[in-house]
Order: C-alpha cells, then sequence, then structure tokens
C-alpha cells in the first residue's frame, strides 16, 4: 500500500471549487463543519441590502429627493433657491426633466459663484431662462433672465456685455408683461453700455443698432398711451424720442415708420406743417425702399393734411395716386378706402356724380370683403350721394320756371325713375 493511502489521505476526483488556482495534487479534502462555514456563492455575488437613502428614492416624492440630494451635498443655496419656487411650482412633480435641468444647472451655478467664475454663473441662469420656453413656464423664464442679470452685474471682465444683453433680456420680460417704464429702464440701460461699443449677436447684428430698435418700440408705445389720455405735449415728445432712436439705428425702414407716427400726432393737434414735412419724409423713404404699402399710407396722410387745409384739389391729387399705387399692387383693402375718400371729397366739393361713382366702386369692393359694416357704410355713401345727385338736378329744374322741366318733375313723381342725374341726363 502506498503512503498516501496509509495516511488516511485521499486524491479528490475534481478540483477545489473554492480554490480553483490550486492543483489537484496539493488539495485536501475539507470537513462537514468547513463546508458549512463557507459560503455557497463568491462574496463579489452577494445580494446588497439596499441602504435608506436608495429605499427613499422610491418611497418618496421626487421633489424631495432633488432637495434631499443638494442638501446632502452641501448645495444650501441651491436648495434654498429651488424650494422657494417650489411653493409656486405646484406641477414640478409631474415634471421630472425639468426639475432634474434646474438641479443640475443651479448646483453648477453655485460651484462656479463659489470659485468666483461669474461668466459661468451666468451662462447657467441664461440657459435656465431659455430652456423654460412653454406658455405656463413663462414666470420660470423672467425668474431667470431676472438671476442672469443680477450674476452679469458681478462680471467685470467682459468690460459689461453680458450685462448689456441681460438687460436686453429684461427690457423684453418686461415689455411682455407689458410694463412699458421698466422696459424702457432696462432697454436705456442696454442702450448705454452699448454706446461705442462693436459688439454683435449671434446672427451679427449690431447691439447698439438692437437697442435703438428697441428704445423706439418702447417709446412708440408710450407716445401711443400718452396720445390715448389726450397728454399731446407729452405724446410729441415721446414719438420724437423714437424718431431719433430710428435715425440713430441706421436702418431706414424704422426712420419712415418713426416720422409717419410723428407726422399723426402733429396732424391730430392741427399742426398740418408740420405734419406734411414728415409725411414728405415717409413718402420719400418708401419710395428709396419701393414699399407700395408705405408709399399709399403716405399719400393717404398727405391728401388729408391738405383736406384739413381746404387744398381740396391738391387732396383729390394724392388720393388718385392712393387709388392707382392700391390698385397695381392688388391691395383691395387700401384701393376700397382711397375711393371712399376720394368720394367724400367730391361731396365736399358738390360733385355727386363723380363721388357716386367712387362710392359705387368702393361698394363693388366691399362686397368681396367679408366685412359687414364697411358694406353698409358704402351702401349708405352709394345713396347719400345718388340722393344729392338727384336733389341737385331737381332744384335746378325747379329754379328754372319751364314748362318741361316741371313736365320731367311731375313724370319723376309718377313713375319715380332716375331723371335728374347727370348721367341720366347726358342719356338724353
Amino acid at each position: 500500500m502506498s503512503s498516501a493511502v496509509a495516511s488516511g489521505e485521499r486524491t479528490p476526483l475534481l478540483p477545489d471549487i473554492y480554490n480553483p488556482h490550486k492543483s489537484r495534487k496539493t488539495t485536501t479534502s475539507k470537513s462537514f463543519r468547513e463546508w458549512i462555514k463557507d459560503p455557497i456563492y463568491p462574496a463579489e455575488e452577494k445580494t446588497q441590502i439596499p441602504t435608506k437613502h436608495e429605499i427613499a428614492q422610491f418611497r418618496e416624492p421626487l421633489c424631495q429627493n432633488v432637495c434631499v440630494g443638494m442638501l446632502r451635498e452641501g448645495f444650501h443655496r441651491s436648495f434654498a433657491e429651488l424650494f422657494e419656487l417650489l411653493q409656486r411650482w405646484k406641477e414640478a412633480e409631474e415634471h421630472p426633466h425639468k426639475l432634474q435641468t434646474l438641479q443640475q444647472h443651479l448646483t453648477r451655478a453655485e460651484t462656479a459663484e463659489r470659485a468666483g467664475q461669474y461668466g459661468e454663473v451666468y451662462e447657467n441662469h441664461l440657459f435656465l431662462a431659455r430652456f423654460f420656453t412653454e406658455p405656463e413656464d413663462e414666470w420660470l423664464k423672467h425668474h431667470f433672465f431676472q438671476l442672469a442679470l443680477h450674476s452679469a452685474r458681478k462680471l467685470k471682465m467682459d468690460s459689461g456685455k453680458r450685462e448689456a444683453e441681460a438687460n436686453l433680456h429684461m427690457g423684453q420680460v418686461y415689455l411682455e408683461k407689458g410694463q412699458l417704464e421698466l422696459a424702457r429702464e432696462h432697454y436705456e440701460a442696454f442702450y448705454h453700455l452699448t454706446l461705442g461699443r462693436e459688439w454683435q449677436d449671434t446672427s451679427g447684428h449690431m447691439h447698439h443698432s438692437r437697442s435703438c430698435e428697441e428704445l423706439q418700440r418702447v417709446y412708440t408705445l408710450l407716445a401711443q398711451t400718452l396720445l390715448q389720455d389726450k397728454h399731446y405735449a407729452d405724446a410729441i415728445k415721446m414719438f420724437n424720442k423714437a424718431y431719433e432712436m430710428a435715425k440713430e439705428s441706421g436702418d431706414r425702414g424704422p426712420e419712415g415708420e418713426a416720422a409717419y407716427h410723428l407726422g399723426l400726432v402733429y396732424q391730430s393737434v392741427g399742426d398740418q406743417k408740420t405734419a406734411k414735412q414728415f409725411f414728405s419724409l415717409y413718402l420719400e423713404i418708401s419710395t428709396t425702399l419701393e414699399n407700395t404699402d408705405s408709399l399709399g399710407r403716405a399719400y393717404e396722410a398727405i391728401a388729408k393734411s391738405l383736406e384739413s387745409e381746404g387744398k381740396l384739389a391738391e387732396a383729390t391729387e394724392y388720393l388718385e395716386k392712393f387709388a392707382e399705387i392700391s390698385l397695381n399692387s392688388k391691395q383691395d383693402r387700401n384701393l376700397k378706402k382711397a375711393y371712399m375718400c376720394l368720394g367724400t371729397i367730391l361731396i365736399s366739393r358738390k360733385q355727386y356724380d363723380g363721388a357716386c361713382v367712387h362710392f359705387e366702386r368702393a361698394y363693388e369692393i366691399a362686397c368681396n370683403q367679408a366685412s359687414v359694416p364697411r358694406l353698409q357704410k358704402a351702401q349708405v355713401c352709394v345713396g347719400a350721394a345718388r340722393a344729392l345727385s338727384m336733389m341737385q338736378t331737381y332744384r335746378m329744374l325747379i329754379a328754372t320756371h319751364r314748362r318741361r322741366n316741371l313736365q320731367k318733375v311731375i313724370s319723376w313723381k309718377e313713375r319715380r325713375e332716375d331723371n335728374f342725374s347727370a348721367k341720366s341726363q347726358s342719356k338724353k
């Protein structure tokens, strides 16, 4: 018998599963107790027991988990900001993507602020402002534009460029809310920060030109409000500011529009001479830009001023130009307006038959437009012009005292036919 057998040792048939790298010759068998003590599976395959934090991820509301996560990681300022927003944002739980985006960029902003990197703080706040684009999130957009402005003011390394852009955004925010004075305040800050700078936006548009355009718009809106309240002197000052901003922008289109509005306000206070100066400038710019719609408005406005001065023949010439350009450009609404104005002027000049022709043309156009009030107005004007034309001839026939004329009057009373208008007289 061999020594191995004599010593009671056995060579295992299979390799030791707990020590696979051991050779079969050095592997020894284990007692039953040793088998019981050893695990059945390797250590790396043990089932991990979830922590209390991991359980909370499933059991607690998402908002609570996000806030607790911020506090656990030491972002106390971000937590306070988010917690304040959640007091108003009751639907936050339904938008996990929005919540996660808020958490991500608020914590990034706080990290950057601790390092004094205010440019990165600004970019994160600006990202969040642009992220919330849906109508129900408008208040969030406004909130983060405000935060972007605060962070931009702390940044001194870019000569105020980000602060200028932030003021532009805030001007837009207040303009959307209808708070014109606050919009004006931020647009004026944008204007002064961009003065003398060559800054551009991503499309290549100069920031300073943009500031002039935005100020022109808000000044015009403020002026119109003053005009409605009959504060004419203040309205004229505000319209003049809008005109100066339009000129400074370098864009002739807005300059023409500003001149037109300024002309209208001078026209409304009876200063027809000054009004015509601005309307003539508007006409010149519109001709240069080949803008037919603006040309028509210029002709109409000049004609109205001339009519107010009693210069009816000149007013008629401008209205005829208005009608011609509207006809050529197929602007039926403007063409109808031109015919109505021509008819009104011819009525005032007692040229009733000519007025009737223009009113009838306006009526034909109104029949094709979906506007009952305009159609009814044209009908009334046609009827009035025909009646005035008839009455003019009727008075003439009565005044002459001739037998033939009296017979015409009697015949008209019997048949009620149109025997008096110049058109019917010419046929005879």
